[in-house]
């Protein structure tokens, strides 16, 4: 396992669209491992392969609170088969968009279709917490960022802050 760089805001890599993973295999599963390694180290609850600059249909969760045993789940090319009209609001934030946090309307619940680590077919039903971490993670695998569902002026002036930040670090964007 290693750790990777997380790629952060305005970095342009975070708007490609991620492709499907053709066979799991052990390139796939060590990505994987690695992604779990960052996402706990970052920390965060979630991650796409694209933060780590992959552009692979693959997405990490651990919702597991602080003192309970961890719970890591690995999603390969999943996919919203149905979302609920009713809508939730979450306090979101993004390992990609680090301390910047924003209250996000999402539908309350979502189906996904994904592929486990053996590759079986699976789908779940989620709420809550779960089915928003879904959804922000999908969001990453079709080039979407949290604050594409915020206002135009709270996103101009994120990715404002982000830019400025980023050439005061010497960082050019990425192409």
């Amino acid at each position: 396992m290693a750790l990777r760089d997380i790629l952060i805001l305005p970095d342009k890599r975070l708007r490609l669209i991620s492709k499907p993973v053709a066979k799991i295999d052990s390139v796939t599963r060590k990505l994987i491992e690695d992604m779990f390694e960052t996402m706990y180290d970052a920390p965060g609850i979630g991650l796409a392969a694209i933060q780590v600059g992959e552009p692979k249909r693959i997405v990490t969760l651990d919702l597991a609170k602080k003192d309970d045993p961890r719970n890591p789940q690995a999603f390969i090319n999943p996919e919203l088969v149905w979302e609920s009209k009713e809508i939730g609001t979450h306090e979101e934030g993004c390992l990609s968009i680090p301390e910047y946090y924003e209250e996000v309307e999402r539908p309350a619940e979502v189906k996904v279709r994904y592929l486990d680590l053996d590759g079986k077919p699976r789908e779940i039903e989620a709420n809550g917490l779960l089915a928003t971490c879904l959804q922000h993670e999908i969001d990453h695998l079709n080039g979407v960022l949290f604050i594409d569902h915020i206002s135009k002026l709270k996103r101009d002036r994120v990715i404002k802050k982000f830019t400025k930040a980023a050439k005061q670090a010497g960082k050019r964007p990425a192409k």
